[in-house]
């Protein structure tokens, strides 16, 4: 067998995943000119955004609201259908309480203490991809079926060969034909790598091989997709040590990042979901896909609270390059972006 198979396919696979993880037709030719970063994160919040937003001018109908038990508790109600949990609510509701307490306060004065209590509960830096001091840096995703996984990677590619670097993708999926097609065809199309399998066939052959392909050309990046798992199989999640140990052996410290990619819109099962891959994988950050899909974008809150991962890339759109390194500012600022002249 050849070190790796490449395919090359004229047209656009029948998936599993819903019609946002197909691939665009031509990334370069379909997305609009470059938004800024602010922009963008505004259009990927969007829904979550004019949540919060009709619901917090809702408090404020008649002008001026006294900050009493009432009005904390109709707060709490607000944020929590968002997603964040009631551990967050909780915290941002006192927050509010201890800054206005007793006071007639406007939706202004809220509204601040609502986002400085937000970025206290997600402080992180930036975190972008950690690379390797030498030789390919090796990335392995992991996640549930539907997640995003394969859209992400190739977003993540894109990111890469944009920046003029080479790309080895895994196409570890083994298990489910028309996850190695799309990410064939996002290959191709991006310019990357493929190194694939046989349908069916041990995933951890296929990251061997695509490590062992990365180090043969001197590629800078090997990322490697997994297949969709639940967190609770036991099996499955054993899996991925064993993928884990054959890219070991010929890079020692790979893999370098585990990105566990999940869906916004699963709200807080999202939360398990950490769990059960932070202990078999050994997360070292999170990419939120489909955010732009969802009004309970709040989610990131508790994840990023009870886990201590870094929410380090949100995808914001369908395209290629519609993926953005995580910033809390722009976040809680998106969040909360109502339209000009509703904010009071």
């Amino acid at each position: 067998m050849a070190l790796f198979d490449r395919f090359k396919k004229t047209q656009t696979p029948r998936t599993e995943d819903s019609p946002a993880e197909q691939p665009a037709a031509t990334d370069s030719q379909t997305s609009s000119a470059p938004q800024g970063m602010i922009a963008r994160f505004r259009q990927g919040l969007k829904k979550t955004s004019d949540l919060l937003n009709t619901d917090l001018r809702d408090l404020f109908k008649r002008e001026g609201r006294l900050v009493d038990d009432e009005f904390l508790d109709e707060l709490f109600g607000i944020l929590v259908k968002t997603d964040m949990g009631a551990g967050p609510a909780n915290e941002i509701r006192d927050r509010v309480q201890a800054d206005n307490r007793g006071r007639v306060v406007e939706m202004g004065d809220v509204l601040a203490s609502v986002q400085a209590s937000l970025r206290e509960l997600m402080a992180q830096q930036e975190e972008p991809i950690t690379m390797a001091a030498e030789g390919p840096t090796v990335v392995m995703v992991v996640g549930v079926n539907g997640s995003g996984k394969t859209t992400s990677i190739a977003k993540l590619a894109q990111m890469f060969v944009a920046r003029g670097q080479r790309v080895v993708l895994g196409a570890g999926d083994t298990f489910r034909a028309a996850a190695v097609e799309q990410l064939t065809i996002w290959a191709d199309r991006i310019g990357a790598e493929i190194v694939t399998g046989n349908a069916g066939g041990d995933p951890a052959s296929v990251a061997h091989r695509a490590v062992a392909h990365a180090i043969e050309i001197k590629a800078d990046i090997c990322i490697l997709d997994t297949a969709g798992r639940l967190q609770t199989q036991t099996n499955l999640m054993q899996q991925l040590e064993k993928i884990r140990r054959v890219m070991g052996k010929l890079i020692p410290d790979a893999p370098h990042e585990v990105l566990l990619v999940l869906d916004a819109t699963a709200g807080q099962n999202g939360i398990s979901q950490a769990k059960g891959f932070s202990d078999a994988a050994g997360c070292t950050g999170i990419v939120l896909a489909k955010l732009d899909g969802t009004a309970k974008g709040g989610v990131v809150i508790p994840i990023r609270r009870k886990f201590e991962l870094p929410v380090k890339y949100i995808g914001l759109g369908e395209t290629a390059d519609d993926l953005a390194l995580f910033d809390v500012d722009r976040f809680v600022e998106a969040l909360f972006d109502a339209p000009q002249g509703q904010q009071q």
